[in-house]
């Protein structure tokens, strides 16, 4: 005769299973982690003493009616003529720092210059500059690196690498830079809207790393663009405004506020092998792939 008590024991393979089915039902449940936006401004600092468009820029960062204490990564020209080279431009990239920003190297020339285009002697003389300009400003090297027109190769990224730097592209461009003189955007909303949709098929197949529980979705601007720079709040508006109609679950704070975690964001969105192939934003995906 079987002891009562017994009896209402459930069976360990009946227990196993209903415990399989539950933890599968919870990992289906919960997907992919929540989208956080990862902002990134490139060509910075701007030179101008008044109405310097980076300095709004950091004005809006720091209080705006979305989240205060946005945190971005700044990729900058350190010895651009107009910009990071000027007196202006190297207080600039020490306030940056200090407002608790990611600062990342974009250039170390006069000019906007194609990394692709230099030789590897000549690239690998203007990385070790540029890294060492950013630490003379911020007191540590820089850990990130975007390339000049997106154009990078296997001798590019080998010489990112040599110099302790990781190469981090976008998923979302505003199509904001000054290219042949465009200082403005028609189209802002679409534009974002656009990207996002193609950013949002990665993000529901499980393909964008997930870092502290949120995904990073990077999104770039150029903080020397004066249009950007009068209309920063309206773009963070409709980040937020197209996730929605996207059905984009976002973290509780869309945008990231501390420094240590957006640098581990953007670490783990950078690219490291020309095995991989992102989609470049615009006419650069077609120019260079």
């Amino acid at each position: 005769m079987i002891e009562p008590v017994l009896a209402l024991r459930p069976r360990p393979l009946l227990a196993a299973l209903s415990l399989l089915l539950f933890s599968a039902a919870a990992a289906a449940q919960s997907g992919p982690a929540p989208v956080r936006f990862l902002l990134t401004f490139d060509d910075g600092p701007a030179a101008a003493v008044n109405d310097n468009p980076t300095v709004h820029i950091l004005e809006v960062l720091a209080h705006n009616q979305h989240q205060d204490h946005i945190k971005a990564v700044f990729f900058t020209q350190t010895r651009a003529w107009h910009g990071g080279g000027t007196e202006m431009g190297r207080w600039l990239i020490r306030r940056e720092y200090a407002e608790g920003h990611v600062i990342g190297l974009h250039t170390a020339t006069p000019l906007h210059s194609n990394h692709r285009f230099m030789s590897r002697e000549t690239l690998d003389a203007t990385m070790q500059l540029g890294v060492d300009d950013l630490k003379a400003e911020t007191g540590v090297a820089p850990k990130l690196v975007r390339p000049p027109f997106w154009a990078y190769d296997a001798d590019t990224l080998a010489s990112y690498h040599a110099h302790g730097l990781h190469m981090l592209l976008t998923d979302l461009n505003a199509n904001d830079g000054k290219i042949y003189g465009i200082n403005f955007s028609w189209h802002k909303r679409s534009n974002m809207l656009k990207h996002l949709a193609e950013t949002r098929k990665r993000w529901a197949a499980g393909d964008m790393p997930s870092v502290d529980g949120y995904t990073p979705v990077v999104v770039t601007f150029h903080d020397v663009n004066t249009y950007t720079s009068s209309h920063i709040e309206e773009y963070l508006d409709i980040l937020l405004d197209v996730a929605r109609e996207l059905n984009v679950p976002l973290a509780d704070k869309p945008f990231y506020d501390n420094h240590d975690e957006l640098e581990r964001a953007a670490l783990a969105a950078t690219i490291n092998s020309t095995d991989v192939k992102p989609r470049l934003p615009g006419l650069w995906n077609w120019l260079w792939q």
